[in-house]
């Protein structure tokens, strides 16, 4: 318009929907559209392609362009008529006007599509994480992902910077919105996460295969790094996400970056069963009171901080702590306490997504204690805890089992083995590597080893009510 302004000396507007001035020279007199109010409605809807009328002292030209039900005119104003010249020099810029207007739209619709299939891969993890593979493939009637005829899957988990998920998500898209035989996810809660479920048993596409794509960006990128579970049922997607946290952990303090989940089960599977879910049934049973909500939250809030449960569910931290304080009330805990959270989670994963309704299995239940006295926790704790021991530092076990004992607060572990937080710090991330577990990041890996270091000899569960057990 500038351009145009030069070459035929003349003031010009571009005049979108509503008759608003889009773009204009900076001498036009905007007072003038009053004027020609009629004219250009005429225009936007059709009924007129151009016109030159005079306002005033004033020639002024008018034209519409596209074929859209709210055309876009060029207003040009002049001291004269325009001749034929000047005239296809205004068409021909108005031409490119609308020419970069329909680029604009398509672009906004192609980021409107991409945020809508962002959102619906997100949905679609939200549900495999629940183990509800139904509600997965009626989110995506139509158009189902590979990944959801697949029997087995591993989870790959990527940690790259925030500003690199939209380019390696869009470098990586199908025609379809997907990736293939699996999914690339942002992680809501952790900006730097970027969650890949790739189906184990999908036959070749043509495409790269993802899970080497995955490796290769290691490979490429020393800031990236990439933990991997184990191969499990598609219904059980949130355990193969849990182990592929546990192996990004180690994989953050490995020289390749790089680590598939080798721990050992958690305390949870080893358990008697049904003593063990006759404990957590009675031990839960005044959630039974809550809402849904509440006990949803509350899953997530004693395993990731509450920010990101925030981030995780679009609610406030405030909405957060409301629903916590709920679930402290009515089981009688204080879940700002470790052992606390370390004993509801353990609950929780006994019990499965919704706590077993009261009454339920028919078996008095018996005290945690007596659980944890068991020969397989005994022996899955001393297992657990072994690589601790005889490990370089020859205090990493102190240090770890202080973390603990300090609420794993950093500062006041420091003060009580008489390091310096960066020195327990270090010795946490080795502690990661040696276990197997993410001590650090989200945290998913204390609850072992709260549970492991109190089977061996650590101190109580005092956190719980007296009635608890």
């Amino acid at each position: 318009m500038a351009w145009l302004e030069h070459r035929i000396a003349v003031d010009a507007a571009w005049v979108g929907r509503g008759l608003a001035v889009q773009a204009a020279t900076a001498r036009f007199p905007a007072e003038i559209l009053g004027a020609l109010r009629e004219q250009l409605e005429r225009l936007a809807d059709g009924r007129l392609a151009a016109a030159t009328l005079p306002v005033g002292t004033r020639a002024v030209h008018i034209e519409a362009f596209g074929l859209g039900a709210q055309r876009p005119v060029l207003v040009t104003v002049g001291a004269s008529a325009l001749s034929r010249e000047s005239t296809a020099l205004a068409s021909y810029v108005g031409t490119l006007l609308e020419l970069q207007g329909r680029a604009s739209a398509a672009d906004s619709s192609l980021r409107d599509y991409e945020d809508k299939a962002r959102q619906l891969r997100f949905a679609v993890l939200t549900a495999l994480m629940t183990g509800d593979i139904t509600l997965a493939r009626r989110m995506t009637t139509g158009d189902v992902p590979p990944l959801l005829d697949a029997e087995r899957v591993r989870v790959y988990l990527l940690s790259c910077p925030d500003a690199d998920r939209d380019r390696l998500v869009r470098a990586h898209l199908d025609s379809s919105g997907y990736h293939g035989s699996g999914l690339m996810v942002h992680c809501p809660a952790f900006k730097d996460h970027l969650i890949c479920p790739i189906a184990e048993d999908a036959e070749p596409d043509g495409r790269p295969d993802q899970a080497e794509v995955l490796r290769r960006l290691i490979g490429d990128n020393s800031g990236y790094a990439l933990g991997i579970s184990r191969a499990h049922p598609l219904t059980l997607t949130a355990t193969a996400y849990g182990e592929a946290l546990h192996a990004l952990a180690v994989a953050r303090n490995s020289p390749r970056r790089m680590a598939a989940y080798r721990g050992r089960p958690s305390l949870a599977h080893l358990l008697p069963r049904q003593e063990a879910l006759a404990w957590a049934t009675a031990f839960l049973a005044p959630l039974h009171d809550l809402p849904k909500t509440t006990v949803d939250v509350t899953r997530l809030a004693v395993t990731f901080p509450r920010s990101a449960v925030a981030r995780l569910l679009h609610i406030s931290r405030t909405t957060v702590a409301a629903h916590c304080r709920r679930a402290e009330d009515a089981l009688g805990v204080d879940l700002s306490d470790v052992r606390a959270r370390a004993t509801v989670d353990l609950a929780l994963s006994l019990t499965g997504p919704q706590p077993v309704a009261p009454g339920l299995p028919h078996l008095a239940p018996p005290h945690l204690e007596d659980l944890l006295r068991t020969k397989p926790a005994v022996d899955w704790a001393e297992s657990f805890l072994r690589p601790l021991h005889g490990a370089r530092p020859s205090t990493l076990h102190i240090t770890v089992s202080a973390w603990i004992d300090a609420d794993t607060d950093a500062r006041r572990t420091a003060a009580r083995v008489g390091l310096s937080r960066n020195t327990v710090r270090a010795h946490l991330r080795a502690a990661e590597s040696l276990l197997n577990r993410d001590l650090l990041t989200t945290g998913s890996g204390i609850h072992d080893l709260v549970h492991a270091l109190s089977v061996t000899g650590g101190r109580q569960h005092t956190a719980l009510r007296a009635d608890a057990f």
